[in-house]
């Protein structure tokens, strides 16, 4: 009698810990149970994946999806319809809502509002603050926490952490790794002065390179003092690269797709609209991210999808937003990255799948294996598209990358089994859940 699966990929080209190579893969309830030829098996649905190339769920560990207090600009629903039709299948979202996420109480309430309303899974991080230092090793452990996310610059409020002290009062008390925006405050107001006025390629000379290294050198040493682990978020500079090489014992660090792809010189033709903290710069910095990429510095890639409103973006710099919608099209720019050459296919996956899983802990997802969850993001390698607004699932609206043509394109997205997306439609209603950690499982 032939074994029975709720789901089965056939013929696709699996791309997994074992390198690349073409499989079936066989689901039930939700979990991968068998990888290998399945010719003979039944399954209440079979999905040909001829032609196309079936990835470990990709895994954004940075978004901005604005609920509570900014669903104008987007919301829970919206943020993740966003990522699924760009083949991302779990997000980590950002604690600067409103309120802040930074108790059990906010924390429980947005993990309320994800569920089986979120087309992806999700995890929230939480803001670590001087108000809530001592209790941050509590917070980090709660269902649906990513983990403690601390803003050492370009936030406001209580999440606004700024001085040695504040931070390691924070790291003496985290057990999971924490996560930062590390751009040196007291360096950014000194240098106020600097941004001029309706010209937005004065942003990365005003928040400069020296204001994201100095930060950087101060994170690390406090690391190493509070014997805490840490994530540097979006990298901006060829000099943290070089120095963050030097600490792979405490500090990991991931790049954007902005960041990997677009200059300095790109402000004439885009202006406020790649207008992001910190600053996409010169063209030195795009190289030293990939060289970093090619080195294996860089741990994981994350969009830090933020996204406003065209009128918003639209007020004459400095008074314009920082912050760029990307949960979308973080495959779609990457996938055209590999086809240049520029990454591996399989470094592609390390970044997206199994590096969030690595240094994350994730419980059940980020690989390709028997007992892991059936979240798969499915490619075709050879396609050729044009990113455009009017594809966007952000309620924003637009992209940067409107007009630009890519090879490689998300064609399905699959979470915990169930086909979410299929060639750019959504197919099933929001079943999205909280994301499992192993240093954070319920008792």
């Amino acid at each position: 009698m032939s074994e029975t699966f709720d789901l089965i990929l056939k013929n696709g080209t699996v791309v997994n810990h074992d390198g690349q190579g073409q499989r079936d893969i066989g689901v039930r309830d939700g979990r991968i149970v068998a990888i290998g030829s399945l010719g003979s098996a039944d399954a209440g649905e079979i999905v040909d994946c001829t032609g196309l190339h079936v990835l470990p769920g990709v895994v954004d560990s940075q978004v901005h999806f604005r609920e509570p207090g900014l669903e104008h600009k987007e919301d829970l629903e919206t943020g993740s319809r966003a990522a699924v039709l760009g083949g991302v299948t779990a997000v980590f979202e950002m604690p600067n809502t409103n309120p802040l996420t930074t108790s059990e109480e906010a924390l429980a309430d947005k993990v309320k509002r994800a569920t089986h309303r979120m087309h992806c899974d999700f995890a929230f991080w939480v803001g670590g603050t001087r108000e809530n230092a001592d209790i941050v090793g509590e917070l980090e452990r709660l269902p649906g926490a990513a983990g403690i996310k601390m803003f050492m610059g370009s936030s406001t409020g209580s999440l606004l952490v700024e001085d040695d002290e504040g931070v390691a009062a924070v790291l003496r008390n985290t057990r999971r790794r924490a996560a930062f925006h590390s751009e040196d405050e007291y360096r950014l107001r000194e240098r106020a002065g600097l941004h001029v006025e309706g010209d937005p390629s004065s942003h990365p000379v005003w928040r400069d390179e020296v204001a994201a290294m100095m930060c950087t050198e101060r994170l690390v040493r406090i690391a190493h003092e509070t014997r805490a682990r840490i994530h540097v978020l979006h990298i901006s500079t060829a000099e943290e690269i070089g120095f963050l090489q030097q600490h792979k014992d405490v500090a990991t660090c991931e790049a954007t797709p902005h960041h990997l792809t677009l200059t300095a010189d790109d402000y004439e033709r885009l202006g406020t609209l790649i207008q992001m903290n910190p600053p996409v710069r010169a063209p030195r910095h795009r190289d030293g991210i990939w060289h970093g990429v090619g080195q294996g510095v860089i741990d994981v890639l994350g969009s830090d999808h933020a996204p406003h409103t065209l009128e918003e973006k639209a007020k004459p710099y400095p008074a314009s937003p920082s912050g760029m919608t990307g949960v979308q099209t973080l495959v779609p720019i990457m996938l055209d990255h590999v086809n240049a050459g520029k990454l591996t296919l399989e470094r592609f996956v390390d970044l997206s799948s199994h590096g969030p899983n690595r240094i994350f802990a994730m419980a059940r997802k980020g690989r390709i294996a028997a007992g892991y969850d059936a979240d798969f993001t499915i490619v075709d390698m050879k396609r050729r598209e044009t990113i455009s607004n009017g594809q966007a699932g952000s309620k924003a609206g637009w992209t940067p990358y409107d007009g630009k043509e890519v090879t490689g394109w998300p064609v399905g997205t699959v979470v915990r089994g169930r086909r979410v997306m299929w060639e750019g439609e959504i197919v099933t209603p929001g079943t999205g859940e909280p994301v499992l950690f192993s240093e954070a499982l319920p008792a």
